[in-house]
């Protein structure tokens, strides 16, 4: 296994200190030789490093430190606007405009993303994705003025760890991975696989903080509620009519 892979942790905390414009090249071209449908690479990829411009972000992703503190936030967005432009220039007719090509786009930013990720710890740089792009992916487009058929899909920040943290924790290879046919759990198998999780220090910490008695429960009752879950697909789908993905 790639070293990258084996000792791969999220940074949440950084140095004040740039990366090199050749080594922040480095990672972005990275991200450009990714996997992607057709070789039509309906992505783009934003690069912030202006303060001002991070200090607008911040909120969007519920104003965690690292956005403003880390020294490149990436914002990776499914894009069919560009491939689009080149078609009609070639007098071909674009069909893209619905959600299998949102789908392809943001496939295909993903995978950009998780290319740039690998090249920024090969040069010894931290790393941690915002899930929390989904949740305001329309305020993040009007800061950086994406077009209609651009969307944010998910943001990467970039810089020097402040410190080393350790690794997280995952779940046993079986607990994923599944030979030729998907195998259904026993509730032994569940029961098991979250063990080790459910039994640290870490969880034990969590549940006396948020005075819930397991793991689960915070799961669904802080951290990712019914309610906010519903409100915020709601907002995403109608981003996506707004930016021209459901015309057909």
């Amino acid at each position: 296994m790639l070293k990258e892979i084996a000792s791969h942790r999220s940074c949440r905390h950084f140095e004040e200190r740039p990366i090199a414009p050749e080594v922040l090249d480095e990672i972005v071209r990275a991200a450009t030789r990714a996997s992607n449908t057709g070789n039509m690479q309906m992505y783009s990829l934003v690069v912030t490093t202006d303060p001002d411009i991070k200090k607008q972000l911040a909120p969007c992703h519920f104003n965690q430190t690292m956005v403003t503190r880390a020294p490149a936030v990436i914002t990776f967005c499914a894009d069919i606007y560009r491939f689009s432009r080149w078609c009609r220039l070639r007098g071909a007719n674009p069909e893209y405009d619905n959600f299998l090509w949102f789908m392809s786009g943001a496939t295909d930013a993903l995978l950009a993303s998780e290319n740039a990720a690998l090249e920024a710890e090969a040069h010894g740089l931290g790393i941690c994705y915002l899930g929390t792009t989904f949740y305001n992916a329309k305020e993040i487009g009007r800061i950086l003025q994406l077009p209609d058929g651009v969307i944010p899909v998910m943001t990467l920040v970039v810089g020097y760890p402040a410190f080393e943290v350790p690794l997280t924790d995952r779940l046993p290879v079986a607990a994923v991975v599944h030979q030729e046919t998907y195998h259904d759990y026993s509730d032994e198998e569940i029961e098991a696989f979250w063990a080790e999780r459910e039994a640290s220090d870490e969880t034990a910490g969590l549940l006396r903080e948020n005075e819930l008695p397991n793991l689960a429960r915070i799961f669904t009752e802080r951290r990712y509620k019914g309610d906010d879950n519903r409100a915020f697909s709601r907002a995403y789908f109608d981003l996506l009519r707004e930016k021209g993905f459901f015309n057909q």
